[in-house]
């Protein structure tokens, strides 16, 4: 009896650990509620496919390090593609 409740709890602890960590999907979200997301929160990190994901950033804030800056780039969302912002190096374009 207590190996089947010690081994209960674990089952418990571990399923809650893992639906605490869940990411949010961006498919499932309208563009509207991925954009209000990040700008509550700041920074979040969301699935964006099946085996993708990425942080996303607000794209006036400090949330990216140094040289890093937020660029916009194309998600899926459940309403057709939306432009989120994540960190990333800028481009440079030096003139020849």
């Amino acid at each position: 009896m207590r190996t089947l409740s010690i081994t209960l709890i674990a089952g418990m602890i571990a399923y809650a650990a893992s639906t605490a960590h869940a990411r949010q999907d961006t498919r499932v979200m309208t563009c509207a509620q991925a954009q209000t997301l990040i700008q509550s929160h700041h920074a979040a990190v969301l699935t964006t496919g099946p085996d993708t994901y990425d942080r996303f950033v607000r794209q006036f804030g400090n949330e990216c390090d140094w040289p890093e800056v937020p660029i916009s780039i194309p998600v899926p969302t459940r309403d057709g593609e939306c432009r989120l912002y994540r960190c990333e190096e800028p481009p440079f374009n030096f003139p020849d």
